[in-house]
């Protein structure tokens, strides 16, 4: 379907579910237009406010019913929906004649779907740039979806994803690191990463690069100036040139030293619970979820699947994954062949582990079976884990971290080591700004641009060379920015939000 960036788009922004408020966003020229078939600030009579931008409207939607295409077992409003199930008429407490009187400010087939606010915001000044609508309603799912159907039916188009974020970047209100920024927010799963990720919207990123790009523009500027006018401008010296180039790329690696940091927070690690049956596994990923996610018996087998949940370690995402007890089984019997299965799993799991929580029993040390996990288990990174602390510690595990799943013995210890493995394996440093890996290419591709330029200093080329160098270098850093950008890069990165946003 060929979609136009002049039609009028709706969607729900908000999670569909049941909730105290829905909302319904529309953005183009025709959004005043649509609403106004379909609201009415009163119920006795068909009225309708001015809608000012920066103003906040009550009152009513009723549909239009010009879906006449109903399934719906003796409607008279011709809903369009397909169930009776679905029909607004169907599921109302008011009798047919109640209805017809609510329904007079529309005509003698419309029907009252709700009561709402409405939002007006004009171009320029709004999210998208253009005309929007923000129809805050009653959070039911049925409500949320009946009146984005009427505005589809009343002239607007279904959104696609990330349209109205896209929407914002070609209309100027924001740049492409900041839609990115957007992305990130939605998806932040640590406090560390959404303050950081505000950052990045607020401009941060967006200044950063705005002066690298002065800084080259400038020192292209005086290169052009004396290649143009060779007899009133003279050439700047090959070491300014090499100076400037140097303070650039200094720059640059500033915030490339940051790059695993920044891809640790988005991305996060995988930190699998691995140990004997009946070890403590399920009672640990309880105790550091702080919540009864896991089925903890004293069964040995009873975990069969791996449960998965993300914690925020030191702001890094952490994704905890509880795994079957590791054992040699006969495999003779159905229960024991599904078990087998999730041994399987947990095996997998450890190979794609980024580190692994190695447990053994306090009470009964380091046993054979152990022996044999942790053969599997020796070449990832891993912390040693001395489970039921509050037992007598056994010998043989002096040196593990001990825990208690029941009084939280060794927690704090736990994550504090965890931790440490995530931020030195890298040598990460902070930063008040993020980059993703498409930014970081970039930078990459904008550090080897001005190498070349400063090699060709070194060799006392003709400064035409240096000055194709430096328009690379300036072309990719405006990548970052959206600035120069192919419509392939803008549908990839718009292409990864949710519709509605």
């Amino acid at each position: 379907m060929i979609t136009s960036i002049n039609d009028t788009i709706a969607a729900i922004t908000t999670p569909l579910g049941t909730g105290g408020v829905g909302v319904i966003r529309l953005s183009g020229e025709k959004s005043v237009e649509i609403v106004s078939k379909i609201f009415s600030s009163s119920l006795d009579e068909k009225k309708l406010p001015d809608f000012k931008g920066g103003k906040i409207y009550h009152g009513w939607i009723f549909s239009n019913n010009i879906n006449k295409n109903c399934h719906c077992e003796g409607c008279e409003t011709a809903c369009g929906n397909l169930t009776n199930l679905d029909c607004p008429q169907k599921n109302t407490s008011l009798d047919r004649s109640s209805r017809r009187s609510i329904a007079a400010p529309q005509d003698d087939t419309s029907v009252l779907l709700d009561e709402v606010i409405i939002l007006v915001f004009k171009a320029p000044n709004s999210y998208t740039g253009e005309d929007v609508i923000e129809i805050q309603c009653h959070g039911g799912i049925n409500i949320v979806k009946n009146i984005l159907n009427i505005c589809l039916e009343s002239g607007a188009r279904m959104a696609e994803k990330g349209e109205f974020t896209k929407r914002a970047f070609l209309n100027g209100r924001i740049d492409l690191s900041k839609a990115e920024a957007v992305l990130d927010l939605i998806h932040s799963k640590t406090d560390k990463f959404t303050r950081i990720s505000a950052y990045n919207l607020s401009g941060k990123l967006s200044l950063f690069i705005t002066e690298l790009r002065s800084k080259l523009i400038n020192l292209l500027s005086v290169i052009t100036a004396a290649i143009d006018f060779p007899e009133e401008v003279d050439e700047p010296e090959y070491n300014f040139i090499e100076e400037k180039i140097n303070s650039i790329i200094n720059e640059i690696d500033k915030i490339l030293k940051t790059a695993g940091s920044s891809n640790l927070m988005r991305q996060g690690i995988k930190a699998v619970i691995a140990g004997r049956p009946n070890v403590g596994k399920s009672s640990l990923f309880n105790a550091l979820l702080n919540m009864e996610r896991a089925i903890v018996t004293n069964i040995p087998g009873t975990t069969r699947d791996i449960i998965q949940e993300t914690i925020d370690i030191g702001g890094i995402p952490v994704t905890l994954i509880d795994t079957a007890g590791i054992r040699e089984i006969e495999n003779n019997h159905e229960s024991q062949y599904i078990e087998s299965i999730g041994i399987d799993i947990s095996k997998s799991c450890i190979k794609e582990a980024d580190i692994v929580l190695f447990m053994a029993d306090s009470e009964h040390g380091f046993t054979e079976e152990d022996g044999v996990i942790f053969e599997e288990i020796k070449n990832k990174l891993f912390i040693k884990i001395a489970s039921k602390a509050d037992l007598k510690l056994h010998s043989d595990l002096s040196g593990y971290i001990q825990v208690s799943s029941k009084t939280q013995i060794g927690f704090d210890e736990l994550k504090k080591n965890i931790e440490k493995i995530i931020l030195s394996s890298d040598n990460l440093q902070e930063s008040e700004f993020s980059t993703n890996l498409r930014q970081q290419e970039c930078l990459n591709k904008t550090k080897e641009a001005l190498i070349n330029a400063k090699i060709s200093c070194n060799n006392k080329e003709v400064q035409d060379f240096i000055s194709i160098d430096l328009k690379s270098a300036l072309i990719s850093l405006g990548e970052i920015t959206g600035e120069v950008v192919s419509d392939e890069i803008i549908e990839n990165i718009f292409s990864n939000f949710c519709i509605g946003k």
